[in-house]
């Protein structure tokens, strides 16, 4: 007879998970994450359990390991149907096999199975991936481990079997704890961390306070997003770090070549900043689905999804131009809008709209945005009033790729501000549609100040438009005598980069073998290649990064310089960065990885929206995912721990593990 011992589910069963260690290393804008989960079989029968989770959207997954006694066994990255079919196979064997893959719907939802764990038996499975942390209004850096993963609505005409199970049980009874401590190193002095959980003591490595660790009080339940705020001392100052490439790599290659990061803060002329655009029409977008009548956080006095919303929608209503056009829409299974079409604002129309808002309740079903997008889309924009669309949700949609696609198509009619509402939301939609549509996200938690997030929207969103984005590459020879030893000599390579699809970069690629300007070794061309997809968007004081592959750059040469330049209302602007080609030293290939997941996500989008080209796209997807050992939608991490070899007698137990809910 099966027994229930230690931790159990809402359904009385055992959770074979029992503690979460979190290691999180910060250097300066980006995160290195190191999870680490404790599975434990206490029952009499071999088990199977499945973990269905979120992470970051935009994170490099980059390794699976499993200790399994004394025996660790590091996963491969294949091709996730060859993945799980060698998980299958290995299960019906008798082995125990560990496979972690990525939903086929949303990049932020991850499934991790083991397999076949014997009864007494425990498995420790490290997980590690890469994130950039996000800018927020008040300068602070914000790392977020999520915990929370709601269910995601799934639209009537969407394949139900194609979406991840999500087991949720209410916060405040997950059946594991999380440890969880963080190495922060900056160039600038680290002035303070805060957070919304119970922290230890900030401890200052060194007396500059560059370097510094911090930790989650004991006993921390993990039900709730943990979200660090880091605070640096003047740290938004552009920077550009060079990485080197693999030595074990073939030259020429993403993994072989060293990788440039880009850190730009753009600083606008005063005279164009102190006008504000008072024209536009806006268009509010408000998730009414049922969920969004559940609370924002799981602490004391949290205010439900939809008040929250409601404020936020009032807050920008009240500070609109006068002269410009609105509309309100609500969405859930169905939608609707305040008015047949966008108005003008003024005193009337603003009353009218102020006292609709009061009544709007989370009373429209499921989570269905994309036949509000549609029609949005459908409707002719108001001439001399560009188009900002401001959307508020809780991001249940199980459909975040189509609904991005969807954006991504008409991203040249408007710009996109999102806006996250509560715990959980999901990261791929609201930074995807921000992204596609050249906007800006934000996360509302209701565990910080709502304001000064809604006003920075509202300011970008009234900022003139920056037109012309280009990026100009300068690489020059710091030792002009060792290539006077060639047949030709180059002192200064440079050029424009516009790039205008993923298709481009390959041509490109190929481009860059054929013969031209020697580099460092006299062979290979000197070069830039971009990784990230064109800049689109700049916004007063926040940061654009941008990914670039370095071909043929050698310890020869010692200087770089990258101008930024583009067209703000009348004036063209430019702006330069001077940095040094010597690779840092302690990133590994950190970097090359974050700059691979940038190209995967472009290629992914780009695969979506081809014909007889997605079957290429895909190749050049899968060459890609494991040359960088960075997962993507078609790539899955398979290991293998070889047992007795006895089969399993009957069904394995199968155990889901829950996130709170």
């Amino acid at each position: 007879m099966e027994h229930s011992c230690g931790l159990v589910t809402k359904n009385k069963e055992p959770v074979p998970l029992k503690s979460v260690e979190v290691d999180v290393h910060v250097q300066g804008h980006v995160a290195t994450v190191t999870s680490t989960l404790l599975y434990v079989n206490g029952e009499e029968r071999p088990l199977e359990a499945v973990f269905v989770f979120p992470l970051p959207g935009e994170c490099a997954v980059c390794h699976l390991s499993a200790k399994i006694g004394d025996t660790e066994v590091v996963a491969k990255l294949q091709d996730k149907q060859r993945a799980r079919e060698k998980y299958d196979d290995a299960l019906s064997s008798g082995h125990q096999a560990f496979l972690l893959e990525e939903s086929d719907q949303s990049p932020d939802v991850f499934q991790l199975n083991v397999g076949s764990l014997p009864p007494g038996e425990s498995a420790a499975i490290t997980l590690v991936y890469i994130s950039e942390l996000d800018m927020q209004a008040d300068n602070a850096l914000r790392f977020c481990l999520p915990a929370v993963l709601n269910p995601r609505y799934t639209p009537q005409d969407m394949d139900r079997s194609q979406m991840a199970t999500v087991t949720s049980v209410p916060a405040g009874t997950v059946p594991y704890t999380l440890a969880l401590s963080a190495n922060l190193s900056s160039p600038q002095p680290i002035s303070k961390v805060e957070s919304n959980c119970d922290l230890e003591p900030l401890a200052y490595l060194n007396p500059d306070k560059t370097q510094a660790t911090v930790s989650l009080s004991p006993g921390h339940l993990f039900d709730r997003d943990v979200e660090l705020l880091l605070y640096y001392d003047d740290a938004h100052k552009p920077t550009a770090i060079v990485e080197a490439g693999l030595d074990t790599a073939e030259p020429g290659s993403l993994m072989g070549d060293p990788v440039v990061m880009l850190s730009l803060y753009p600083e606008f002329p005063a005279a164009v900043t102190s006008s504000r655009n008072m024209s536009g029409e806006f268009i509010f977008v408000v998730d009414r689905s049922g969920s969004m009548d559940y609370k924002m956080h799981t602490g004391k006095d949290a205010k439900m999804r939809i008040a929250s919303a409601k404020d936020t929608l009032l807050l920008l209503l009240k500070s609109l131009p006068m002269g410009c056009y609105f509309n309100i829409y609500g969405f859930g299974s169905r939608y609707e809008h305040f008015f047949p079409k966008s108005v003008e604002y003024n005193q009337k129309t603003m009353d009218d709209a102020l006292e609709k808002v009061k009544g709007i309740r989370a009373d429209m079903g499921g989570t269905e945005i994309l036949q509000p997008l549609k029609h949005i889309y459908s409707q002719p924009c108001i001439p001399s009033h560009p188009r900002q669309l401001f959307i508020f949700t809780d991001g249940e949609v199980g459909n975040t790729k189509e609904v991005l696609d969807l954006v991504k198509k008409n991203g040249h009619s408007h710009r996109c501000f999102s806006f996250g509402i509560g715990q959980g939301a999901s990261t791929a939609l609201i930074t995807g549609l921000a992204k596609e549509a050249s906007g800006h996200a934000q996360f509302l938690t209701g565990t910080d100040r709502m304001q000064p997030k809604v006003m920075q929207s509202l300011r970008f969103a009234l900022q003139p438009i920056v037109k012309n984005i280009s990026i100009k590459w300068n690489i020059s020879d710091g030792v002009i005598g060792a290539l006077q030893t060639k047949s030709v000599v180059h002192s200064r390579i440079s050029f424009f980069q516009k790039l205008g699809s993923v298709k481009a970069f390959f041509q490109r690629r190929k481009r860059t073998q054929e013969p031209g300007p020697p580099g460092g070794d006299g062979l290979n061309p000197l070069s830039v290649t971009p990784l990230s997809p064109p800049i689109t968007v700049l916004f007063q004081g926040q940061r654009a990064l941008f990914y670039a592959q370095l071909n043929g750059v050698s310890s020869e040469h010692s200087e770089g310089s990258v101008t930024i330049q583009y067209n703000m209302k009348e004036d063209l602007i430019e702006e330069q960065l001077n940095f040094c080609l010597k690779p840092t030293q302690d990133t590994g290939v950190t970097l090359h990885r974050l700059g691979a997941r940038a190209l995967i996500r472009s290629l992914e989008m780009e695969e979506r929206a081809a014909g007889p080209e997605a079957k290429a796209l895909r190749e050049k997807l899968l060459q890609l995912s494991l040359q960088s050992g960075v997962s993507c939608t078609h790539t899955a991490f398979i290991a293998i721990h070889k047992g007795s070899g006895q089969t399993v007698q009957g069904p394995l137990l199968h155990r889901t593990v829950p996130t709170p809910g």
